[in-house]
């Protein structure tokens, strides 16, 4: 029974991330739309999106190789099982021990490299574009990530999130310089890997500033599902990291009950509409900046990570 238990719990987990990404996505453009004083779509529209792409045809280029069918599934599948991973109500989870912030980053950097074959291999100048531009920013943004990975393992003694959401919530955490800094730094990063405003907008199909819909432009129906899907949740999967590294609380400890499981799903979900409320109001206050100004913004991510490594080792109490 206990395994069922276990089981089921895990089940639960993989379901609400997939079920709560449209949604996470409906929030921000609803409220970002009420922002600029525009009644806006429904937060239920990114899934009637994805329901009427699933229902049309695909069209494929002629010179597409099956790496072009192949990449969509690769990268929805890559990208949900890292996003599943987090612990998002629960701590403890049957799959938990591979919950390792290093392997959700793999994970991350595999679906980016599918997809940036993917833009390529339709032979589209676009695609190229917006592929090189991924491999630009990714070049900056994964040293940043791993420098905020190593800051939070030093102080949290692991690199594995239920290991670090444990610890987050002992007293002994503190106020420590070094994890502001790795949080600073984690939310650039976030922003840069999910082409949001001010490195991308995804609001728009302007060809000479668009990074990843350049990508995905010579796909359709349900192949642009799976990759519009992914998208979802990769940006519910780095909000989540933040959630359970620097505000693990609400999180259930393993062997609680149903209603406390229950309650740390409501929760989860609190905290996921208040930050996609944040990132709404941020993306209305800044605007988009040009593309040759994207590396100044992942260095500084970067310097920032390294500020927080650096102050780990100087002294073990910031």
């Amino acid at each position: 029974m206990a395994l069922i238990a276990e089981l089921a719990i895990q089940t639960a987990q993989m379901t609400l991330v997939l079920l709560l990404a449209p949604l996470l996505t409906g929030i921000v453009r609803k409220a970002k739309a009420r922002l600029l004083r525009r009644r806006g779509p429904s937060v239920l529209q990114p899934y009637r999106d994805l329901a009427r792409l699933l229902r049309k045809d695909v069209v494929l280029a002629e010179d597409a190789s099956w790496l072009f069918r192949a990449a969509p599934y690769l990268i929805f599948a890559a990208t949900w099982v890292a996003a599943a991973l987090v612990p998002t109500f629960a701590t403890g989870l049957m799959f938990s021990w591979s919950a390792d912030l290093i392997a959700i980053i793999a994970l991350l950097g595999s679906a980016r490299f599918m997809l940036a074959l993917a833009g390529l291999d339709a032979g589209a100048r676009f695609g190229g574009i917006g592929s090189s531009r991924e491999m630009m920013i990714s070049s900056l943004a994964e040293p940043a990530m791993i420098m905020i990975v190593f800051t939070i393992a030093l102080i949290a003694g692991s690199s594995q999130l239920s290991t670090i959401a444990g610890f987050m919530l002992s007293p002994e955490v503190g106020l420590r310089v070094s994890l502001g800094l790795a949080a600073i730094s984690l939310v650039m990063v976030a922003i840069a890997e999910n082409a949001r405003i001010p490195i991308d907008n995804p609001a728009t199909h302007l060809e000479l500033t668009m990074v990843h819909e350049a990508m995905v432009l010579e796909y359709s129906g349900r192949h642009l599902a799976m990759i519009e899907l992914a998208a979802m949740l990769k940006l519910l999967l780095y909000i989540s990291i933040i959630i359970c590294v620097f505000t693990p609380w609400g999180l259930t400890p393993d062997g609680a009950s149903l209603v406390t499981h229950l309650a740390g799903a409501g929760i989860y979900v609190l905290k996921l509409g208040a930050a996609g409320l944040l990132l709404a109001f941020f993306e209305t206050t800044v605007a988009k900046m040009r593309v040759f100004r994207v590396p100044n913004f992942l260095s500084a991510a970067l310097m920032l990570g390294l500020l927080a490594v650096l102050l780990r080792f100087v002294s073990g109490s910031f």
